[in-house]
């Protein structure tokens, strides 16, 4: 048998199923192939549970020896939460590998396909590399650049006013966009917002789609604990996890036992300027174990992030409507003339209802 393109596809199709599902591991797809049919799917479950590789070897109707299995990233190579994979497809007598993106992990790079070799199984790497590594964007980001990949998700209405001139912004966007916003909450890690974001509109963060959808960790920079405990992301802090970031030494104890006893965590930062370093923020979170920070705030918070050059993708909604006033998104931000102009790459719009969503990329495709 020969590589077929299909097969591929098909893994990165499997793949899409455990998106938001198993962070910190990265969501992985495979398809095991015997005599030109397919005799299993796989791909990755929650954390501490199976890799892709090792649910397809489940799943097979009939035995895999012979057989070739297509996989989107290197089989992992070390023990961690499960056992090798790489050592579980030899074990299983697989004849041959394809592998889409080599994993850029410095415990997994290489030594995957090298126990693989050792073995005398075939390996070809290096198909669908663009589009696996945008799939696997957040991960990649993780390895690479060692901190999660950042989303700046904001609704707009079409002069770009995040609210009105009132302050209100209920509702900018229809329902279906809403939904949508719903639905990429359920597939990253962290929500981050900022202390005024709460008090103007005492959002939930949460996830309100389908039964029982995953729900992301909230966080919110309230440098001096000002939060209201009454505020709904206090108040539903023992549903879902929640985090507060403030400064050290510049918040009262009272205050910070009044947050806890309602089950919110309190991250004290060190903050030598006016705000808390929000890199220092992302290192807390990637210890965690997080790799995708989706970015719900306002304008000084936003502005401070892409400041500092931490926002990798924007995915704005804009709304069929026109503001006018003040409360432009970027108001605390100012490139000095258009030849320092941020300018977004993979640019792609989508209709959803009767709004409108640009995605882009600050950063370039991360590649291992």
């Amino acid at each position: 048998m020969t590589y077929d393109p299909i097969w591929m596809k098909r893994a990165i199709r499997n793949a899409e199923k455990a998106r938001g599902t198993c962070s910190p591991n990265p969501f992985v797809g495979a398809v095991i192939v015997k005599a030109g049919k397919v005799i299993a799917d796989g791909w990755t479950q929650s954390y501490g549970s199976d890799h892709a590789e090792i649910h397809a070897l489940k799943r097979a109707k009939g035995s895999v020896r012979g057989a070739e299995i297509y996989v989107t990233l290197e089989p992992c190579s070390h023990y961690g939460k499960t056992p090798p994979c790489a050592k579980a497809l030899v074990e299983a007598g697989i004849s041959k590998v394809y592998i889409g993106l080599i994993d850029p992990n410095p415990l997994v790079s290489g030594k995957g396909i090298r126990i693989l070799d050792k073995a005398g199984i075939k390996v070809e790497t290096g198909f669908f590399q663009n589009e696996i590594a945008r799939q696997l964007e957040y991960f990649l980001c993780r390895m690479i650049r060692n901190r999660p990949f950042v989303i700046w998700k904001m609704a707009l209405s079409l002069d770009g006013r995040f609210t009105a001139e009132d302050g209100s912004s209920k509702w900018i966007t229809g329902e279906l966009a809403r939904a949508s916003t719903h639905r990429l909450r359920s597939r990253v890690d962290v929500i981050l917002t900022g202390l005024g974001t709460v008090k103007a509109d005492d959002p939930a963060l949460n996830c309100r789609i389908g039964k029982n959808p995953r729900q992301p960790v909230r966080a919110v920079i309230d440098p001096h604990l000002e939060i209201d405990p009454k505020a709904q992301l206090i108040r539903t802090a023992a549903q879902q996890p929640t985090l507060v970031f403030c400064a050290e030494g510049s918040y009262e104890q009272s205050k910070a036992l009044i947050l806890q006893n309602l089950k919110a965590e309190i991250i004290p930062l060190p903050m030598p300027d006016k705000y808390i370093d929000p890199a220092l923020i992302l290192k807390v979170l990637h210890e965690r174990g997080c790799y995708s920070v989706m970015l719900e705030a306002g304008s000084e918070l936003c502005s401070i992030f892409l400041k500092h050059d931490l926002i990798d993708k924007v995915m704005w909604y804009y709304g069929s409507k026109i503001l006018g006033g003040k409360h432009s998104i970027l108001n605390g931000f100012a490139v000095p003339d258009i030849d320092h102009a941020i300018t977004l790459s993979d640019i792609s719009s989508k209709k959803i209802g009767e709004d409108i969503l640009i995605s882009g990329y600050i950063h370039p495709q991360l590649l291992s």
